[in-house]
C-alpha cells in the first residue's frame, strides 16, 4: 500500500479494505469501466494477483488518451504482482487463454478529510510549459547564429530525472512514477510547440586533487586505495582539473533510437541549474600520492534526463556536438533521402543540405589531425559521401572550394574527391583542382600528384564519352588542366633553404619515387609536353631535394613498366639516371691490398688522433684503447659517425677496460654490393618498355 500510494502521489494516510475475491476461468474477461465510489474517501482501485497457473487476462489501463498493458502473472508461486490506479481511470481484463487467474481487489480509501484525489490532469502545466517553449522556439527561429552566435538562445534544455536507470532500462515505456507523469505533459507540450523530447544518459566525469585520510594503519602503505561511494571520512577533494558533461543513449517518445552519438552539454543548460548540485557520485576512484603527483581522485556521475530543443535549432544543437556527431547525422540523412527516392529540393534534402552548410562554415573541426586514425574514412572523405550521395553538386563545390583548398587534405581524400568531382561539369573541376593543388603541395606533394593523375583519368574518360574521339579528349582535358598542373610544378619542393623548419607545423610529407612517376605519368596522359620537360628541369635542378638513388632512379624504373615510358620527359629523366649509374660503375672497384682505411676524423682530440694514424696504418689490423669509459665511448662514437671500416668490442680485463677495434671491409662490400644494384638497374633502364 505504502508504495502504491507514494506512485500515485499521495501523502496522507490510505488505507486498504478488501472489496472481493475474483476467480477468472479459461475464457473469462472484464469488459472496460471505470470503478465506483463504493465507500466515502475510496479514490484507487488496488489488484493483487495470488500465485496461479494461467495465460492471458492482462490487465489495460487507459488515462487521457494513453494506455498501459500489465502482465501481472508471476512465474514463481512464492510471488505476487500487483497494481494500483485511480478510480476514474478506464480498465478491462483481456479473455484468460488458460487455467485460472486469482485476483484480490481492494479499495484504497484516503483517511483525511475533503474530496479523494483523482487522476492528475495536467492540462495547465501542459499549456504554460507550451508556451515557454514556443517562445523559445520562437528566439530560435529569429536568431542567426552563423552571424552573431553571442546573442544564439539556449541550444538545449537538459531535465535530470528524479530516479535512476540504467542504459539498458531508459526508455518512455519504462519510466517510473513522477517522471512518467513528466514525459506526458512534456511529450505534449513539445509536440504542439514545434519542438522535440528526447531520453538520454546524461554523464559528467571529473578528475582532479584530492586529501585523502587513511581509514586505517596498514592502508597508508598501500600504493593504491579504491573506494567506491567513498564519503568525506575517507577524502576531500582538492581542485578539479578535467571535467567531461555527455549526453548518449539517446531514445525518442516513439522507441525510436536517433542517429545521435554522445553530444556534450553546459552548466548552464541544465534545469534547474541546481539539478545535479547535491548529487552523490555513481563511481569513484582515489589514488595516493607517489613520487612527484599528489593524491587525485576520479568520479563519475550518470543519470537518465529529459532533452528538450526546438525543431528549428536541432541543427545547430547536432552541429555544436562536433564533426563526429554531425558527420554521422548527415550521413544518416543522406541515406533515408537516397533510400526514399525523393525528389531534390525535398524536407529531408533540404535539412541535409542545410547542415551540410553549417558544417563548412566550421572551419576549426576540418583541421586535420597531428597524427591521423587509419581505422576509418577521414572527415573531408565523409563530408563529400553524403553531399555526393545527395547528388548536391552546389555544395560539393562550395565545401572544395572552402575546405579542401584551404589545407584540410591528405592522400586518403583523393578518391572521394574524384567521385565527387564526377558530378560537377569539367570547367569547374579544373578550377577547383587548382585551387586544392596550389593549397596543398607544399606540404602533400604526392597526394596532389595522384589527385592529378586520378582526375586527369576521370576527365579524359568524361571527354571521350561526349561524343570526342579519345585524342580530341585529352586535348580538351590537357587544356581544361593545364592551370592545375602548372600550380603543382610552382608548389613543388626544391630548394633546401626554403624548406620549412623541422619543428614547423605542418611538416610537409617527404618526396618519394611515387611524387615524380604520377606526376610524370599524369603530364603524359594530358600531352603535356611542354610542362614534362619543365618538371625534369625542376627535379634535375634540386638533387638534394630529388636525390637520384632515393628518388630519381626509382621513379625511373617504374616508369619504364608504365605507358610513360617512351615520352620524351621520361626518356630524358631516364637518360640522366643512366649516366649516373654509368659514372659510378667506372670507378675501380677492388678489395683493400692492405689494412690502410679511409680517415676523415673531424675531431682533433688526443684520442682520436690515436685512432687516425690507426686508421691510416697499412700494416695495423687491431688497435687496443685501453682509456676510461667516456673517453672508450667517445671514440667509439667518432668510429659510429665517421662510419669507419671498424668492428668495437669491449675487453673487460683489467683496469682500465680495453676497447678492440679491428678493421673489416665494410666500405669495399657496400661499394660491391652497390655495384651489383647498379648494374641491375642499368639493364632494366636500357632494356626496351613493354610494348616498345
Amino acid at each position: 500500500v505504502a508504495r502504491c500510494t507514494a506512485g500515485l502521489g499521495v501523502s496522507e494516510p490510505v488505507s486498504a479494505e478488501l472489496y472481493k475475491m475474483l476467480v477468472y476461468d479459461t475464457g473469462s474477461f472484464f469488459l472496460s469501466h471505470r470503478d465506483t465510489e463504493k465507500t466515502p474517501g475510496m479514490f484507487a482501485t488496488l489488484v493483487i494477483v495470488l500465485p496461479s497457473i494461467y495465460t492471458g487476462g492482462e490487465l489495460l489501463i487507459r488515462h487521457r488518451g494513453r494506455e498501459v498493458c500489465l502482465d501481472l502473472a508471476c512465474e514463481e508461486s512464492a510471488e505476487v504482482g500487483f497494481a494500483a490506479f485511480y478510480a476514474d481511470c478506464q480498465h478491462e481484463v483481456l479473455p484468460v487463454t488458460s487455467g485460472c487467474r486469482l485476483v484480490l481487489i481492494y479499495n484504497l480509501v484516503r483517511q483525511g478529510p475533503g474530496l479523494p484525489p483523482e487522476a492528475p490532469a495536467y492540462d495547465g502545466e501542459q499549456q504554460r510549459i507550451g508556451d515557454l517553449l514556443r517562445r523559445w522556439a520562437k528566439a530560435v527561429n529569429t536568431a542567426a547564429p552563423e552571424t552573431d552566435p553571442s546573442g544564439y538562445p539556449l541550444d538545449k534544455l537538459v531535465y535530470p530525472l528524479e530516479h535512476a536507470y540504467t542504459p539498458a532500462e531508459i526508455g518512455f515505456a519504462r519510466l517510473k512514477n513522477a517522471d512518467a507523469a513528466m514525459a506526458t505533459v512534456l511529450a505534449a507540450a513539445a509536440r504542439s510547440a514545434a519542438c522535440e523530447l528526447y531520453l538520454a544518459l546524461l554523464t559528467i566525469e571529473e578528475s582532479g586533487s584530492a586529501e585523502f585520510a587513511y581509514p586505517s594503519q596498514s592502508s597508508r602503505y598501500s600504493r593504491y586505495a579504491h573506494f567506491q561511494g567513498a564519503d568525506e571520512d575517507n577524502f576531500e577533494v582538492g581542485e578539479v582539473f578535467e571535467r567531461s558533461l555527455t549526453l548518449s543513449d539517446w531514445q525518442a517518445p516513439d522507441a525510436s533510437r536517433p542517429p545521435l552519438a554522445s553530444l556534450s552539454f553546459k552548466d548552464d543548460e541544465l534545469s534547474p541549474p541546481d539539478a545535479l548540485q547535491d548529487e552523490e557520485p555513481d563511481e569513484q576512484t582515489f589514488l595516493e600520492a607517489t613520487g612527484n603527483e599528489g593524491a587525485s581522485f576520479e568520479r563519475s556521475y550518470r543519470r537518465a534526463a529529459f532533452v528538450l530543443w526546438p525543431q528549428a535549432g536541432r541543427l545547430q544543437v547536432i552541429v555544436g556536438g562536433g564533426l563526429d556527431v554531425s558527420l554521422p547525422y548527415l550521413a544518416d540523412l543522406a541515406q533515408r533521402w537516397a533510400a526514399g527516392a525523393e525528389e531534390t529540393g525535398s524536407a529531408l534534402w533540404n535539412e541535409a543540405r542545410q547542415l551540410a552548410t553549417l558544417l563548412m562554415a566550421s572551419g576549426e573541426g576540418w583541421r586535420m589531425r597531428r597524427w591521423p586514425h587509419r581505422d576509418g574514412p577521414t572527415r573531408i572523405t565523409s563530408m563529400l559521401a553524403s553531399l555526393s550521395q545527395l547528388h548536391d553538386s552546389k555544395g560539393i563545390a562550395s565545401f572544395l572550394a572552402s575546405v579542401t583548398a584551404n589545407g584540410h587534405y591528405r592522400s586518403d581524400d583523393n578518391e572521394a574527391i574524384a567521385e565527387a568531382c564526377g558530378l560537377l561539369p569539367p570547367g569547374q573541376v579544373a578550377e577547383l583542382l587548382e585551387a586544392i593543388l596550389a593549397g596543398n603541395t607544399a606540404y602533400h606533394a604526392e597526394a596532389c600528384a595522384e589527385l592529378l593523375e586520378r582526375v586527369s583519368i576521370r576527365l579524359c574518360a568524361a571527354e571521350s564519352s561526349a561524343d570526342s574521339s579519345p585524342d580530341a579528349a585529352v586535348r580538351e582535358a590537357g587544356v581544361l588542366l593545364e592551370p592545375a598542373a602548372a600550380a603543382l610544378l610552382a608548389a613543388l619542393p626544391g630548394d633546401p633553404a626554403l624548406a620549412a623548419k623541422p619543428e614547423a607545423w605542418p611538416r610537409p610529407e617527404p618526396v618519394t619515387p611515387a611524387l615524380v612517376a604520377k606526376l610524370l605519368a599524369a603530364l603524359c596522359r594530358l600531352g603535356m609536353l611542354a610542362m614534362g620537360e619543365r618538371a625534369v628541369d625542376h627535379l634535375l635542378a634540386w638533387p638534394q631535394t630529388f636525390a637520384v638513388d632515393a628518388t630519381l632512379l626509382p621513379a625511373a624504373l617504374q616508369l619504364n613498366q608504365e605507358a610513360a615510358a617512351d615520352w620524351p620527359p621520361a626518356r630524358r629523366l631516364k637518360a640522366a639516371c643512366l649516366t649516373h649509374l654509368e659514372k659510378r660503375i667506372a670507378e675501380p672497384l677492388a678489395a683493400p691490398a692492405d689494412f690502410a682505411r679511409a680517415s676523415h676524423i673531424a675531431c682533433r682530440c688526443q684520442h682520436c688522433a690515436e685512432l687516425s694514424a690507426f686508421l691510416a696504418d697499412p700494416l695495423r689490423q687491431l688497435w687496443l684503447f685501453k682509456a676510461a669509459q667516456t673517453y672508450r665511448s667517445h671514440v667509439e662514437d667518432s668510429i659510429r659517425n665517421h662510419r669507419c671500416d671498424v668492428d668495437c668490442e669491449t675487453r673487460r680485463q683489467g683496469s682500465p677496460h680495453g676497447l678492440l677495434c679491428t678493421k673489416n671491409q665494410a666500405s669495399y662490400e657496400l661499394r660491391r654490393t652497390q655495384r651489383q644494384h647498379d648494374l641491375e638497374a642499368q639493364a632494366r633502364l636500357s632494356s626496351a618498355p613493354p610494348g616498345g
